[in-house]
């Protein structure tokens, strides 16, 4: 599986809150080794294979002299003059139209405070693959030196012309009010902090959902807003422009209620929500109260505030990283309360990755002067109603349990793959409707159906396979518990949440590793099993024996293999049900992995294994088998490949289309060598399966419809994805091919038709390889 966390293939370890890492605190009992990152992983994620989280890629041709001509000069000069006459075209000539920039300065960094701009870029960097992961923008980090907000300014304006809009991020109250008013009035292009609205799109969301669900309205509840920061004033801002009255809506700080003719620590972005009241105190504020924003700190609101509430009281307590009241002590006083958190292990989390991504996706494809506040508005709408939805299955099993809008779930999730084709066209319809598009989309049926296809596969594919994993709780034996990366992978499964981690090594060589990894703690946590402390050697000499007296071994060769060998000693442990699955070969070839294993089980081609492995690039995902057993298969050997091939993409979630490729198309030329290619199609004719396949056919007129064109009576209704090649050699050479020449993201070999569901990694393993193959076997793919 090299290769797979090159293109969107992340790890999640950790939480989110408000768009931000929460660093993987304990969370009680149920917590306690559950995403939890050590400062070791996080240096070595941030280092290695190469320094930073993204890259940038040429996306023309690049390779002859004519290339270079056009990408420069002279034909660079062609579309400078045309942006000259019209600068409108920038966006046809230029990455313009998908490039974001991130700017901060550092003086406010997640929760962590002032610590400059140099300090604020492994975070700036976080948020522009977030962009990419999310809504495939193209975005630059870019950390300015300067805590003077006319020098901040300036920059940015003079950066203008780069971009297709700005978000600011980082950046302490009050400079950040005046660095966004000034770049909103003398820029053409989107600005937007997102510490302050991107919270405020997200709770608006969620509270139109808790007002559906109680039956209030807007207009009529009454609002208590404890934080007057930047992320406060902006929540109670949107809240008040969606229809939220003036005198309703209560102001706090530090120093108690915001109200008219108050004079200590007051500034103009607070004294514009000041109310004529006789309150005074947050606690006087909070009785009667419908809604309670908290952006404030932990333990600001005691249970005796949330008791002197209204009848179905709204609480969204979003401090960061732990809430004004958690919600086991809200509900302990008021179980008719609807809360929500910033935190990702409670429901209704508020996360602001759920608006930048697609609030700027939208703006930027009506090339937008502005994001407005009908744009967000539309945003917060638009992911109520999605929340009020048939949630996908595979997003409810991403955490754990079912999903069906009410109390416990009024704000969609971050991993629903519907975000991206429902949020930026409700965002791209209102910038169209208040005249801050350049360029209307036209056909809005064709632009949703554009975004759905233009998201890699990868990170969603990947998730599905681990939400399985979590929800299928499987043993898993890490077979060669002497290598660093198996251990840091064994660590990492069950710190996850996917399950209970057993490494088979020797106990001191165990715990030198992990701590050689900043793994020491992780000693406690794994389970390290070997011949010597096992009780349950003696059985497993005697299955083996069994199994092995007639192929030439005697009992000494079979102590060897059971006490010696991990590799079988691990299928052993398997066999027995002392594990549910198993993880090996990342330390030796799969094919002695292979015949060490087929001493414990039945693991040849005779026996019905196939190796499928997935090949994802620029967003395309195919199937190619056979990559691990059959050497040379004949006609009925790739009808089974073909079947295992369709079974392990179904468990993707995909569709599958089968081709038997060859240099043959549909008999020419004419070649006895692809014969069995021709046959193959014939045998499961016969076999009566439920999906497309044809062949043979060369892999061109496989993928591509223009090419498929020219044979009518082709059975496949669109681009094949899953290749059965002629033999083990092609389909080796074909999947490296991909990975080395083309940056592919290799998923397998997946091996499947076992008894029991064992993976094996290549040498090449990434921890991050090892932790995917592991998760494919915890959820049974393709078996």
């Amino acid at each position: 599986m090299r290769g797979a966390a090159k293109k969107g293939a992340i790890l999640l370890i950790g939480t989110m809150q408000g768009g931000r890492y929460d660093g993987g605190k304990d969370r009680g009992k149920t917590m306690s080794n559950r995403n939890r990152i050590t400062r070791e992983e996080a240096l070595a994620y941030h280092h290695s294979p190469t320094p930073g989280k993204y890259e940038i890629n040429a996306s023309k041709p690049m390779v002859t002299q004519r290339d270079l001509s056009l990408a420069y000069s002279p034909g660079v000069a062609v579309p400078v003059e045309a942006i000259a006459q019209d600068p409108g075209t920038a966006y046809d000539y230029t990455v313009k139209g998908n490039m974001v920039a991130v700017v901060s300065n550092g003086t406010a960094i997640l929760g962590m405070g002032n610590l400059g701009a140099l300090a604020s870029k492994p975070v700036m960097e976080g948020k522009a693959v977030l962009f990419k992961r999310f809504a495939d923008v193209n975005a630059i980090d870019i950390e300015l030196d300067t805590e003077d907000p006319e020098e901040f300014i300036n920059a940015v304006r003079l950066m203008g012309p780069s971009f297709g809009g700005i978000n600011l991020e980082d950046i302490k109250a009050p400079e950040c009010f005046i660095i966004e008013s000034r770049l909103k009035e003398i820029m053409d292009i989107p600005v937007f902090h997102d510490d302050q609205h991107g919270t405020a799109v997200i709770c608006a969301a969620g509270l139109i959902n808790a007002l559906h669900l109680t039956g209030k309205k807007i207009e009529d509840v009454r609002i208590v807003l404890n934080g007057a920061g930047a992320a406060g004033i902006a929540c109670i801002e949107l809240l008040k422009a969606m229809g939220a009255r003036h005198d309703n809506c209560i102001v706090c700080d530090t120093k108690g209620v915001i109200w008219q003719g108050r004079s200590e620590g007051m500034n103009q972005w607070k004294s514009a929500h000041a109310v004529r009241t006789d309150l005074r105190t947050l606690e006087e504020a909070m009785r009667g109260a419908d809604v309670f924003l908290g952006v404030s700190v932990k333990g600001a609101v005691t249970p005796e505030m949330v008791a002197s509430m209204a009848p179905d009281p709204i609480i969204f307590a979003m401090a960061n990283p732990d809430p004004e009241i958690t919600p086991e002590e809200a509900h302990a006083i008021r179980p008719d309360a609807i809360v929500a958190t910033g935190r990702s292990d409670y429901p209704n989390q508020v996360n602001n990755v759920l608006g930048f991504p697609y609030l700027f996706r939208g703006a930027l494809d009506i090339h937008a002067r502005a994001i407005n506040d009908e744009m967000k508005i539309a945003c917060a709408e638009a992911l109520a109603s999605l929340a009020r939805q048939p949630v996908p299955e595979e997003v409810a099993l991403a955490y754990g349990r079912k999903l069906t809008f009410g109390r416990d779930y009024i704000i969609p999730t971050p991993f629903d793959p519907r975000l991206i084709h429902v949020v930026p066209p409700a965002v791209a319809r209102a910038g169209m409707e208040t005249g801050v598009a350049r360029r209307p989309i036209i056909d809005m049926e064709a632009y949703e159906l554009s975004l759905k296809s233009r998201m890699d596969p990868t990170a969603s594919i990947l998730q599905g396979i681990h939400a399985r994993a979590r929800a299928a709780q499987a043993t898993m034996i890490f077979a060669e518990g002497d290598d660093p990366r198996v251990l840091r992978a064994a660590v990492a499964y069950q710190r996850s949440g996917m399950g209970r981690a057993i490494v088979v090594g020797r106990e001191p060589d165990v715990a030198e590793k992990l701590a050689a990894e900043g793994l020491a703690d992780a000693v406690d946590e794994l389970e390290v099993v070997n011949a010597a402390n096992t009780p349950h050697l003696a059985t497993y000499k005697d299955f083996l024996y069994a199994r092995l007296q007639r192929k030439g071994f005697d009992r000494a060769d079979i102590h060897r293999l059971a006490a010696r060998d991990r590799h079988v000693f691990s299928a052993l442990m398997l066999a027995h049900g002392h594990g549910d699955a198993m993880v090996t070969g990342a330390t030796r070839k799969s094919a002695h992995v292979l015949s060490l294993i087929n001493h414990v089980f039945d693991v040849t081609a005779e026996d019905g294994a196939v190796g499928i492995t997935a090949v994802l690039l620029r967003g395309r995902i195919v199937f190619i088998g056979d990559t691990l057993v059959h050497e040379w298969p004949d006609e009925e050997d790739l009808a089974d490949i073909a079947e295992r091939g369709a079974a392990v993409a179904r468990g993707m979630g995909i569709e599958p289309r089968v081709a038997f490729l060859s240099f043959s198309t549909f008999g020419y030329p004419v070649s006895e060598r692809a014969t069995k290619m021709h046959r193959a199609p014939q045998v499961l004719d016969a076999r009566g399966v439920d999906f497309e396949y044809d062949g043979e056919m060369t892999v061109d007129v496989a993928l591509n419809m223009d090419q498929m064109a020219h044979y009518p009576f082709c059975r496949l209704t669109g681009p094949a994805n899953v290749l059965v090649v002629p033999a083990r050699h092609s389909a080796s050479i074909s999947v490296k091919l991909l990975q080395e020449m083309a940056g592919a993201t290799i998923i397998g070999p997946i091996l499947t038709g076992v008894d029991r569901p064992i993976q094996i990694c290549s040498t090449g393993s990434t921890v991050n390889d090892i932790v995917n193959m592991a998760a494919i076997a915890a959820c049974r793919l393709g078996q």
